[in-house]
């Protein structure tokens, strides 16, 4: 696969990696204590912020990866896991665009 190929998936997953992080961002805001919505409805709220937190954080970790890894295409460094040195299969990387570990070290 040309570099043309993975960059353009790289920049597309960027992309929408982005929306999401924007969208949970959105969603994550803090529950205003004086905002009347009863106590079951608050605790709803206040589990349902902790899910969005969460998902905020995966997906902010998702991006800082693949900016990294967009950022070594066309090095010697792109496609090499950095923990045991081997090369990581192409499907590996159109699978997990964010993840710099080829499968068995990701473990």
């Amino acid at each position: 696969m040309d570099v043309q190929k993975i960059r353009a998936i790289f920049e597309s997953e960027i992309v929408k990696t982005q929306k999401k992080v924007k969208q949970y961002e959105e969603l994550a805001q803090p529950i205003a204590p004086d905002n009347a919505i009863g106590r079951v409805s608050r605790m709803d709220a206040i589990n349902n912020k902790g899910v969005m937190d969460a998902a905020l954080r995966k997906a902010k970790e998702r991006l800082e990866g693949l900016k990294r890894n967009l950022g070594k295409l066309g090095t010697d460094e792109f496609g090499v896991c950095p923990k045991c040195k081997q090369e990581i299969a192409i499907e590996r990387i159109l699978l997990a665009p964010q993840s710099s570990f080829c499968v068995n070290c990701a473990r």
